[in-house]
C-alpha cells in the first residue's frame, strides 16, 4: 500500500528575493501563511519555480530549512533536493531529511543525459542514503532525460520511492505509467492545463505553478474532483487555462513571479540568466489575470 504524502493541489512556491538579489525569507514566511490560508495542500520548496538552480548551498537549505518552520506542520513540505551529480542529491537530501522535510521532489539529473539503468542506479542510491519518502520528478522538456515504463516500475519498488511528478505532457505515456504503477507509485500532474485528465487516470493531485497566483481555486479544481463534482472540476480547469498559459509564456518562473508582483506580493525578480520578460508578456499576464477574477 503507498503511503500517499498528499491529496490535492501543492504549490512550486517561488524564492522570493530581495531588491538586492538576496533570498527575502520574511516574505517567503507570508507567502507560507497565505498558501495555507488559502487551501493549499502542501507546499514544494527548491523546486524549478523556486529557482534552485540559482540558489547555493546555505540559501537552498536555508529555504527549505524557513519554508518548514512557517509551515508548522499545518501541511506537508516538500523539497527539492535533486541534482545531477548523485552524492550531491544525497548530501541535499540527507539535510533535507534532517531539517523534517516531509518528502523529497527529486528531478531527473540534467545535462549529463543518464541513461535508463543509470537513472536506475541514481535514484536508488539517493532513496538507500534516507527514509522521508521520494517524489520522481520526469520533466525531460528541461533535463533532456526521460524516466522510462520499465524504469519507473523498478523503482516503485523500492520503499522510499513513493510518487511521481510527471511533467512530460504525454497523456499517453502517463496513462501507461498510472496503469502499470499504481500499486506502486502515485501520479502528480506536473503541468497545470492537465490536472483533471491526470486525476481521471488516478493522479493524486497536482504540484502547481498557478497555486502561487491562485491557490484556493487549483485546490479547488481538485477537491470537486474527488467529492464527484466532475463537471465543476473540468470547467474551472478551463477557467484558468487561459491564465496558465500566461505563465507559462516565458521560462517558469519569470511569468509566476511578474504576475505576483503585478498582484502586489513583491516576490522580486528571478536571478539571472533569468530576467524580466517583454512587454507583450506583462501586457498578457495582466489581461489573464484580470480575466481569471483575479484582478478586480
Amino acid at each position: 500500500m503507498i503511503n500517499t504524502i498528499f491529496t490535492g493541489a501543492a504549490v512550486a512556491i517561488v524564492t522570493p528575493m530581495k531588491y538586492d538579489g538576496s533570498v527575502n525569507f520574511d516574505k517567503l514566511a507570508e507567502l507560507v501563511d497565505y498558501q495555507i490560508a488559502n487551501g493549499t495542500d502542501a507546499i514544494v520548496a527548491c523546486g524549478t519555480t523556486g529557482e534552485s538552480p540559482t540558489l547555493n548551498h546555505a540559501e537552498h537549505v536555508d529555504v527549505i530549512k524557513e519554508t518548514i518552520a512557517a509551515a508548522a506542520g499545518r501541511v506537508p513540505v516538500i523539497a527539492g533536493t535533486g541534482s545531477n551529480d548523485t552524492s550531491y542529491a544525497i548530501e541535499l537530501s540527507k539535510e533535507a531529511e534532517k531539517l523534517g522535510a516531509d518528502a523529497l521532489l527529486m528531478v531527473t539529473p540534467y545535462y549529463n543525459k543518464a541513461s535508463q539503468e543509470g537513472l536506475y542506479r541514481h535514484y536508488t542510491a539517493v532513496a538507500d542514503s534516507v527514509d522521508t519518502p521520494i517524489i520522481l520528478y520526469n520533466v525531460p522538456s528541461r533535463t533532456g532525460t526521460k524516466i522510462g515504463l520499465e524504469t519507473y516500475k523498478r523503482l516503485g519498488e523500492h520503499k522510499n520511492i513513493v510518487a511521481a511528478k510527471e511533467a512530460t505532457g504525454d497523456i499517453s505515456f502517463i496513462a501507461n505509467v498510472a496503469a502499470e504503477c499504481r500499486d506502486t507509485l502515485d501520479i502528480y500532474s506536473g503541468n497545470d492545463d492537465q490536472i483533471v485528465p491526470i486525476l481521471s487516470l488516478g493522479g493524486k493531485g497536482v504540484i502547481s505553478v498557478l497555486s502561487n497566483v491562485a491557490p484556493q481555486e487549483t485546490h479547488d479544481i481538485c477537491a470537486a474532483f474527488f467529492e464527484g463534482d466532475f463537471k465543476r472540476s473540468l470547467d474551472l480547469q478551463f477557467k484558468y487555462l487561459d491564465l496558465v498559459h500566461a505563465l507559462f509564456c516565458d521560462v517558469n518562473p519569470i511569468c509566476v513571479k511578474e504576475a505576483m508582483n503585478q498582484l502586489g506580493y513583491d516576490v522580486g525578480e528571478c536571478r539571472l540568466p533569468l530576467c524580466e520578460t517583454s512587454k507583450a508578456n506583462k501586457e498578457y499576464i495582466a489581461k489573464a489575470l484580470k480575466e481569471a477574477g483575479l484582478v478586480k
